[in-house]
């Protein structure tokens, strides 16, 4: 995607553009191809954001199979593809493909980036809905954006069972109403991971929900799903959702099912629905059968998701405080297991002294989540 440069974000007001739509929308941004810089698209997706979009950001290098995949788990009203390989023109009528593969060709796909005047109208002929070149403002993404936000149905028009749970997690979560045939069950794990923010929750989820598929068939485990929170604006309800860029979908593919949700403080009104309609979502070797569920950046207070989950990992790093910090930090109270992540970072073996006289016989493990080190230790003790 590209943006004028005289529109820079400093200048783009934050207001609430989307209060008359039947939802917020939801837009998926995604780098196709060898593409390996993403400034413009940070900057289109803070513009969304501060409209009152939910923005859910893929990152670099994604494929049109990886994008397809997370449009149709996210129940994204568009696809934004941003493109600088020279390779668009096998790439989008790719994407379009996969989306039919996914059971969601509805979803409208946009491309831009730097693309030859000439290609436009092949790339529309091929079914590609809009074209954004070099100079295009940010108003017209935001109002193309609003273009393809049309109400929701509670039926969506395939038989693909993951398609019709993205749906459904929608209606429930904006408190709209479910078909009545939704199929309900709580999966056999509940896990909650919670922390303060820049623990690095996201980066040990997706590495949990790596090892955990890797291992799943050989151990008869059946698939894992993440359920990942993040804020939203209190000033125009726009959100911008980045969990997905630590997950390898390239990789895992449709082995995982993996979806972002915007909330505001602790407010998860609909997270039991969510929880049972992933569970009852698929049977037998395709059930869901674990669920991990990240939570918002908390703070001391923070201590609700433990009502949901049948564990609670408590993420810590060093430098968060003394030992009297950890006296009076209530979200301590709830964990069934502590990680210590960011272990190689200075202060860890403080961090470890200072938990051990507050942690009890809570256990504690130590994880480097960028470097999958301790990963396998902490899944195997979740598993147990």
């Amino acid at each position: 995607m590209a943006h004028t440069l005289n529109t820079p974000t400093t200048e783009f007001e934050k207001k609430d553009r989307c209060a008359d739509l039947d939802h917020r929308p939801r837009v998926l941004l995604g780098k196709m191809g060898l593409d390996g810089h993403d400034r413009g698209v940070k900057v289109i997706a803070r513009a969304l954001r501060d409209s009152g979009v939910h923005v859910i950001y893929s990152g670099l290098w994604q494929t049109p199979t990886s994008l397809a995949i997370s449009a149709r788990d996210e129940d994204c009203d568009v696809v934004a593809a941003s493109m600088m390989s020279n390779s668009h023109l096998m790439l989008g009528p790719k994407l379009l493909e996969d989306l039919q593969s996914m059971g969601r060709n509805d979803i409208d796909v946009y491309m831009g980036g730097i693309i030859p005047q000439e290609d436009l109208p092949k790339l529309m002929d091929m079914g590609i809905k809009r074209c954004f070149t070099t100079g295009t403002s940010l108003e017209d993404i935001v109002a193309a954006v609003h273009d393809a936000t049309t109400p929701r149905t509670p039926q969506i028009a395939t038989t693909h069972r993951t398609a019709q749970l993205a749906r459904d997690i929608s209606l429930v979560h904006d408190n709209k109403p479910l078909r009545p045939d939704a199929s309900r069950k709580k999966p056999a794990r509940v896990i909650g991971i919670t922390g303060s923010p820049g623990a690095g929750k996201s980066t040990l989820v997706a590495q949990l929900a790596g090892e955990y598929t890797r291992r799943a068939k050989d151990q008869g485990w059946g698939r894992c799903a993440v359920l990942a929170f993040d804020p939203q604006s209190p000033i125009t309800s726009g959100a911008l959702l980045g969990d997905r860029l630590r997950v390898d979908f390239n990789t895992l593919g449709e082995s995982i099912y993996y979806r972002s949700l915007a909330i505001s403080g602790e407010d998860y009104h609909a997270i039991q629905d969510i929880i049972e309609l992933i569970g009852g979502a698929c049977e037998g070797d395709d059930a869901f059968s674990t669920l991990f569920i990240e939570t918002v950046g908390a703070g001391q207070n923070e201590t609700r998701i433990r009502e949901h989950v049948d564990q609670t990992v408590v993420v810590l790093t060093p430098g968060m405080g003394d030992s009297v910090q950890m006296d009076k930090a209530g979200i301590l109270e709830i964990a069934d297991l502590f990680v210590c992540n960011k272990a190689d970072h200075p202060g860890e073996n403080q961090l470890i002294r200072d938990l051990k006289e507050v942690a009890g016989k809570v256990p504690i493990y130590e994880t480097i989540a960028t470097q999958a080190k301790g990963i396998p230790e902490l899944l195997n003790a979740l598993m147990s």
